[in-house]
């Protein structure tokens, strides 16, 4: 298991927190892009998407490389262990509670079960006719467009 300190989580809850980020790290799923190929699909200029990868990077979520003029990024998936083992242990707990929670309530029923409730009451139609048109609404449109002067 690999231990990350208070920072190191930090950084990593911090970098998966955005959605740009965490396609990024899906795209890289399927294996090395180059940052281009990576940006593409995001509607932001290629600075600010450049922001995005060096918070993956400082998070340690992605490596980049270098090869003439192509910069590449490959995910590093070790940060994501150590997150998922993280969360694994407050899983364990909250399932704990959870299932306590279920029999509880499971023994609650058995001992006060809840009186059967009423159908709800359909509200009483405007037209007895089949097939009659509601009445309009008397709701006005959208305002419409202001004549320039």
């Amino acid at each position: 298991m690999v231990n990350l300190n208070d920072n190191a989580l930090d950084s990593l809850f911090s970098a998966l927190a955005d959605g740009t980020r965490r396609r990024v790290l899906a795209d890289l799923e399927r294996g090395t892009a180059s940052v281009s190929e990576l940006a593409r699909p995001h509607a932001m200029s290629l600075p600010a998407f450049m922001k995005h990868l060096r918070v993956l990077e400082a998070a340690g979520l992605i490596a980049r490389a270098k090869d003439g003029r192509v910069v590449s990024c490959t995910l590093s998936p070790e940060p994501m262990r150590a997150a998922s083992d993280w969360l694994a242990r407050y899983e364990k707990f909250w399932n704990g509670q959870l299932d306590s929670l279920a029999r509880y309530l499971y023994h609650d029923e058995e001992i006060h079960p809840c009186p059967p409730q009423p159908p709800p009451a359909t509200p009483p139609s405007n037209s007895a006719l089949p097939g009659a048109s509601p009445p309009p609404s008397i709701a006005s449109g959208a305002p419409g467009r202001t004549p320039k002067r």
